[in-house]
């Protein structure tokens, strides 16, 4: 996908228009797993986009800190906060910049970030993974390979999607609340739409 030789300029696009691509509700994973988050517990939303995830969490109670590299994407999710009457601490960061040892946090939220390469993810899953407190929780919804041939959402790229082994190799010695592989249809705006191929992970960090 040349367009993503700039990845940056391709998202901008991407959130450019009037409408919220991946729509204003949450992701029903999140959604669904929410509650092992500890009431009134610190949240950072991973490359949130146009902020659909971190400003429902802040709607539910929690002290929301999301990030993203497209400015346009960030200033529809303070758009959406502003709309929704709540506080997200909103930046405009990408994922090699942020000071993941800064803050540790009860929850970190990664969904569908599909286009980090198998060469930087497992590194930078480590940093994510530093992020948070321990007793504190990792909640990740992705792709498995099989969502290439479904092509409703992701990259084209197989590589990019994760497995159950891989989980179980980046999460050990983690407890995995939730491991779970399955096929589902989805509908998250214009562009995740359709018969999915998707991962859910809830993992919590030793005490």
């Amino acid at each position: 996908m040349p367009e993503f030789d700039h990845p940056r300029e391709t998202w901008n696009n991407r959130y450019a228009g009037d409408d919220y691509l991946l729509g204003e509700a949450p992701n029903e994973f999140l959604r669904r797993h929410a509650p092992v988050i500890p009431r009134g517990g610190s949240v950072l939303c991973v490359a949130d986009g146009e902020g659909r995830n971190s400003v429902w969490l802040a709607e539910q109670g929690f002290a929301v800190t999301a990030f993203d590299f497209a400015a346009n994407g960030v200033a529809k999710a303070r758009a959406l906060a502003a709309r929704r009457g709540v506080s997200v601490d909103l930046r405009l960061a990408d994922m090699e910049s942020w000071a993941w040892d800064a803050v540790r946090y009860d929850a970190l939220a990664a969904i569908f970030i599909q286009f980090l390469a198998p060469e930087r993810r497992d590194a930078m899953f480590e940093r994510m993974r530093s992020a948070v407190k321990p007793g504190g929780v990792f909640l990740l919804e992705g792709y498995r390979p099989e969502q290439v041939d479904y092509a409703t959402g992701g990259p084209p790229w197989r590589e990019n999607m994760y497995t159950r082994e891989w989980v179980e190799e980046r999460f050990r010695g983690w407890d995995l609340l939730v491991l779970e592989s399955y096929d589902a249809e989805i509908r998250e705006g214009r562009a995740h739409h359709g018969m999915s191929a998707l991962l859910d992970v809830v993992a919590r960090r030793p005490a």
